[in-house]
């Protein structure tokens, strides 16, 4: 499969992702990095000479950061926010209409991201899969980590991968997503690849995944502002606005005898499922949860105002599942509605 075949993003906004966004990194380990500004030229700054266009200038002020910048949020100064407002580790709210950041803290410390993984996982499959598959599980799907997140799925079952994303970004099926790996890919390790170069054309580049679901791994990282990108891609798909905005879902598939399996999926969004309220005439339409012990709670979603304005909010790292929510009501509480 040629995984460039279809792609959105046009060479140049691809060399500016690289000209401005890459610098050194460490490839292992979860540790953290800031900068004092991270879209100042001599932050992001490499050497141009074999990728900018004829006659391009990789000087401050040739207008290549701009652009690159143009229809992005940016977080310019974390100084201008009170850290303590959340108790999570990293938190953010971007105006997806205005390009504003409304808050940020330690929106580029590399953590893990649990199951929030499963967003670029669903961004490969409807990209460069054909929702119609079936799909045949394999043993890859078997995951047997205590407490891992599962839809049910068993070798031999076939389904759609339709269906397969459904069992991901509902119930968080690693599983489900094990199974998207190989189809797409035919190893958790491509697929895995795959994730990284899609993360770099998106420049997020304080990202690094080494499997489909977010199953904890000391080189599986990303941050806060990463994720925001990388949510702002998947909202341009319209079948990940319909998954992700989905509370319930009704699969009916065949196991490896040909026998019927029928499953309901339910969503863990609990502002979705009405657990939860979202402060006045603010309605969440999108979202993905992840917890593990070594990513603490996590959630990532899309909101929209009366006026038909989004954002895009994430939270890392909160202590337990209500501190989650607590943090995240705080963020969009920050929506002038």
């Amino acid at each position: 499969m040629d995984i460039h075949s279809g792609r959105r993003h046009t060479a140049i906004r691809a060399v500016l992702v690289c000209a401005f966004l890459v610098v050194p990194l460490s490839v292992t380990g979860c540790g953290e990095r800031k900068f004092e500004d991270p879209y100042l030229f001599e932050d992001r700054s490499m050497e141009l000479t074999d990728i900018l266009p004829e006659g391009g200038s990789a000087e401050e002020g040739s207008g290549y950061g701009e652009l690159f910048a143009s229809d992005l949020c940016v977080v310019m100064d974390e100084g201008a926010y009170d850290s303590g407002e959340i108790t999570a580790e990293a938190g953010a709210v971007f105006d997806l209409s205005s390009r504003e950041t409304l808050y940020s803290k330690n929106a580029f410390e590399r953590l893990y991201p649990a199951s929030i993984t499963k967003v670029m996982t669903a961004i490969l499959a409807i990209r460069y899969g054909n929702l119609s598959d079936m799909v045949t599980v394999t043993e890859d799907a078997v995951i047997t980590e205590p407490g891992a997140s599962l839809c049910g799925i068993r070798p031999g079952d076939r389904l759609t991968l339709e269906q397969l994303l459904y069992g991901l970004m509902l119930p968080s099926g690693n599983d489900a997503g094990a199974a998207i790996a190989v189809h797409i890919a035919g190893s958790i390790e491509a697929f895995a690849d795959m994730m990284n170069r899609e993360a770099r054309a998106l420049g997020a580049v304080d990202t690094h995944f080494v499997n489909p679901h977010g199953l904890t791994d000391e080189n599986h990282y990303t941050t806060a502002y990463d994720l925001y990108l990388i949510y702002k891609e998947a909202l341009t798909l319209p079948e990940f606005r319909e998954i992700t905005g989905t509370v319930s879902y009704d699969a009916s598939y065949v196991d490896a005898s040909g026998a019927a399996v029928e499953k309901t999926w339910s969503g863990t969004n609990m502002y979705m499922l009405g657990k939860r309220d979202t402060p006045g005439g603010l309605t969440v339409f999108s979202s993905k949860t992840g917890t593990t012990q070594a990513a603490g709670s996590c959630l990532i979603m899309a909101t929209r105002d009366t006026d038909g304005g989004e954002y895009i909010s994430v939270v890392l790292k909160s202590e337990d599942r209500s501190s989650l929510y607590d943090n995240m009501t705080k963020l969009i509480s920050k929506i002038d509605n």
